[in-house]
C-alpha cells in the first residue's frame, strides 16, 4: 500500500470507507454471500471439525521442525530439475526476481494471484525494469486495471460493483459493455489469452509445497493458474516458508476444508499440482522452473508471539464475518493483509508499530476464530499486541493515560468507590437519554462516534447489602 495513504490516520480512512456508498453495497453483497456459502458448506459436513483440529495440528507440528521439512522440500523440488532460491526479506525475494528477468530477456510476465507477490510489492518492481506485468486472475485484473491493490485476502476486487467493473472492462475493450459478469469475463478472456501466448515468464504464489514429493500446489477458481504455469517458459513461484507441509495426505486435509472455508465450495475449481520443469517426452510445462522459499520475517516468530498467525492459510474467512472489515473494507487498513488476521500478519511483517492503530479495529467479538479453518485464536492474539503496545509505549499517549488510570482505579477499591461516586455526579450534564455522549479531553474522541452507558445509581455492593 502507498506509503502517503498511511500517512492518513486510520480513523479518517475508516470514515472514508463508511461513506462510499459503492463499497457499502459491494461489500454487503459479497461478505454476505460468503457467510452463508460457507454456513451452508459446513452445515453438511459433518466431519469437518475433525478436520479443523487435526489441519491445527499438523501447522504446529510442522512448525516444530519447519527447517527439516524446507529442507527436504528444497532436496526434492532441485531433484525434480527446478532451482529453489532462499530469500531471508522481501526485497532479497524480489531481486531474485528481477535477476532472473534480466538474465533471460524477459520482458512481459503474467501471474496468477498471489498475496505474496503482494507482500513484496513486485509489479512496481516489474515496471520499474521495463517488465510488463499482467494479472490473470480477474479479480487481480480488474484491480490493475484500476491503479489499485486488493481489498480482500481471496477476492481482491470485492469492494467493486459490477457497474464500476463494467467501466474499467469497456475502456480496455474499445467499446461499452453491459454490467453482467458473464459479458465482463469473456471481453476480459479475449484481452488476457494474447498475453499467455507473448510472456517468457508466468508468476505465481502457492498455497502449499509438500515436503516429501516436492510438489507446489495452487488453489484457484479459474484456468489461469494453469495457463501462467505451462505456457511460458519459465515458472517462478513465491512462497512463505510457513506453506510447507510434510505430505500429501496432510494436503488432502488442507483441501477438505479450505475451499469450504474461502468460497463455500466442496472443493476448488481447480488444484494444481507442479512437480517441476517440463520433463523429456512431457508435451507442456515450462522449461525452466524457481521456487522462491521466503522468510521475510516469519522466522523469528516461530518462538514468538505471533506464531499462531504462521497457521494461517489465506481463505480469508475471517475477513467476512468481521463486523469491522464489513464495514470499511480492505484498504482503510492500509497494509497488503487487511482483516483481523492482516493485522497480525503486518505485525509479524513490518512491527508492533506499524498497527498502533490497527491492532484496536477489532471488537474482540470472536467470530473470526470461530470460523478459522486451522482455529487461530485471533482475539487473545490482537489483546496480546495492545498489551506489547501499551508496554513498549508504542500506543498513543492519550490511551495510555486513560488505561493506566483504570488500571489504578479498579486496583483501589477506595479508589473505585470514590470514583463511582464523583461519576454519578460529573456524568450529569453529559446524560442524553440515558446514555453518555459528547465527553470531554481524552474521551472526546472516542464519544464523538460512540454512545457510552453511565455509571450505574448505585454500585453492586450497594446493592448486595440491600439485599441481605
Amino acid at each position: 500500500m502507498s506509503e502517503g495513504l498511511l500517512n492518513v490516520p486510520f480513523s479518517e480512512r475508516a470514515g472514508a470507507a463508511l461513506g462510499d456508498r459503492f463499497l457499502q453495497e459491494a461489500l454487503t453483497i459479497a461478505t454476505t454471500k460468503f457467510i452463508d456459502l460457507r454456513k451452508d458448506s459446513f452445515a453438511g459436513f459433518p466431519e469437518g471439525d475433525a478436520l479443523r483440529d487435526q489441519a491445527r495440528s499438523i501447522k504446529e507440528a510442522t512448525l516444530q521442525k519447519l527447517d527439516v521439512y524446507l529442507g527436504q522440500l528444497a532436496d526434492n523440488v532441485e531433484r525434480l530439475g527446478g532451482r529453489v532460491h532462499w530469500a531471508t526479506t522481501g526485497e532479497e525475494a524480489r531481486e531474485t526476481i528481477l535477476q532472473l528477468c534480466r538474465d533471460r530477456g524477459v520482458r512481459m510476465a503474467v501471474k496468477s494471484k498471489s498475496m505474496a507477490t503482494e507482500e513484496i510489492e513486485l509489479n512496481e518492481a516489474l515496471e520499474k525494469a521495463g517488465v510488463t506485468p499482467v494479472e490473470t486472475d480477474l479479480g487481480e485484473y480488474i484491480i490493475q486495471l484500476a491503479h489499485e491493490k486488493p481489498s480482500h485476502i481471496i477476492a481482491p476486487a470485492i469492494h467493486k460493483t459490477k457497474g464500476q467493473v463494467a467501466d474499467l472492462i469497456s475502456e480496455v475493450a474499445g467499446r461499452r459493455l453491459a454490467a453482467d459478469p458473464e459479458v465482463l469475463t469473456a471481453a476480459a478472456r479475449v484481452q488476457l489469452r494474447e498475453k499467455f501466448l507473448q510472456a517468457e515468464m508466468g508468476i505465481t504464489g502457492a498455497n502449499f509445497a509438500v515436503a516429501e514429493t516436492g510438489t507446489v500446489v495452487l488453489v484457484t477458481n479459474e484456468g489461469n493458474g494453469r495457463m501462467v504455469t505451462s505456457l511460458p517458459r519459465i515458472h517462478v513461484a513465491v512462497m512463505g516458508i510457513e506453506k510447507v507441509i510434510p505430505s500429501m495426505t496432510d494436503l488432502v486435509v488442507f483441501l477438505a476444508i479450505l475451499a469450504r472455508s474461502a468460497t463455500g465450495q466442496k472443493l476448488s475449481s481447480y488444484t494444481t499440482l507442479v512437480r517441476g520443469p517440463r520433463q523429456p517426452g512431457e508435451l507442456e510445462g515450462p522449461e525452466e522452473f524457481h521456487l522462491i522459499l521466503m522468510d521475510n520475517g516469519r522466522s523469528r516468530q516461530i518462538a514468538g508471539t505471533l506464531r499462531e498467525a504462521l497457521y494461517c492459510l489465506r481463505c480469508g474467512a475471517c475477513l467476512n464475518v468481521c463486523p469491522v472489515y464489513r464495514q470499511i473494507g480492505g484498504h482503510a487498513y492500509g497494509h497488503t493483509y487487511p482483516g483481523p488476521i492482516g493485522i497480525l500478519l503486518t505485525a509479524m511483517l513490518r512491527g508492533d508499530e506499524s498497527v498502533k492503530e490497527l491492532a484496536h479495529a477489532s471488537s474482540l467479538c470472536g467470530a473470526c476464530k470461530d470460523v478459522c479453518p486451522v482455529r487461530i485464536d485471533i482475539p487473545r492474539m490482537l489483546i496480546e499486541l495492545r498489551e506489547r503496545l501499551d508496554r513498549q509505549k508504542i500506543a498513543p499517549w492519550a490511551e495510555r493515560f486513560a488505561f493506566g488510570t483504570l488500571r489504578r482505579v479498579l486496583l483501589s477499591p477506595a479508589a473505585f468507590r470514590l470514583s463511582s461516586a464523583l461519576g454519578r455526579v460529573l456524568q450529569r450534564p453529559f446524560l442524553n437519554n440515558g446514555r453518555l455522549t459528547g465527553l470531554p479531553l481524552v474521551l472526546s474522541r472516542w464519544t464523538r462516534t460512540r454512545d457510552l452507558p453511565p455509571v450505574a445509581s448505585r454500585t453492586f455492593r450497594e446493592r448486595w447489602k440491600d439485599l441481605q
